[in-house]
């Protein structure tokens, strides 16, 4: 099964086409201290990672704020009780993973993500959140595993700066975000088949010439 999503509306971004997330068959938020050395360490982090990244350091910045504000939103309100969601911004695009008890939560959670719409923090959601309860530690640290994995092989890729692709994996679906070529994403795709506990691959890259 292929499934692909495509939005009207084109970023502003210098080059950037289209964006698109192709299903294919195959395959914490960390809390800021006080502490003036751990702020420090947090700075240097997120300059080293906005330089590998084709975003601007200033939506770099919105999509981690954004993701914070979210997850608030999904812990605070009372009709999300028991669901397990993870939240992924990138450049606008917010990709829901994990797991809800029920159809109703699963579209209140793209309900909460779709209000973002109207300040322009979001331009597109896709929901990919699973009807099922919460998974085990073993499943997420299987999960965490496999992200380590794909990690080390788009490292290695030919034809792709693998500090442009952000992995997410949950249920052993391995979920591709980032701006690429299209030829980068095919490598990204390449480099990954044939990963031990991989189920599915997720395309939702931003393409750019």
């Amino acid at each position: 099964m292929d499934y692909t999503f495509e939005t009207a509306r084109k970023t502003k971004s210098s080059g950037v086409k289209s964006i698109a997330a192709c299903l294919l068959l195959g395959g914490a938020f960390m809390g800021v201290s006080a502490c003036v050395p751990l702020l420090l360490t947090a700075a240097t982090v997120t300059v080293l990672d906005v330089s590998q990244d084709r975003r601007t350091a200033g939506t770099y910045l919105d999509d981690n704020k954004l993701e914070i504000r979210l997850r608030n939103d999904i812990a605070q309100d009372q009709s999300l009780t028991g669901i397990n969601a993870s939240v992924t911004a990138f450049n606008g695009i917010v990709l829901l993973t994990g797991e809800a008890n029920s159809d109703v939560q699963r579209q209140r959670v793209s309900q909460l993500a779709e209000t973002y719409k109207t300040s322009g923090e979001v331009r597109n959601v896709v929901n990919e959140l699973k009807l099922a309860g919460k998974t085990n530690i073993s499943s997420r640290i299987n999960d965490t595993w496999i992200t380590a994995k794909v990690k080390a092989r788009l490292l290695k890729a030919k034809n792709l700066p693998a500090s442009t692709v952000k992995v997410v994996t949950e249920h052993g679906k391995v979920y591709l975000l980032g701006q690429v070529t299209a030829i980068e994403a095919e490598a990204a795709v390449a480099a990954i088949h044939g990963i031990g506990g991989v189920t599915h691959i997720v395309k939702v890259f931003e393409y750019i010439e």
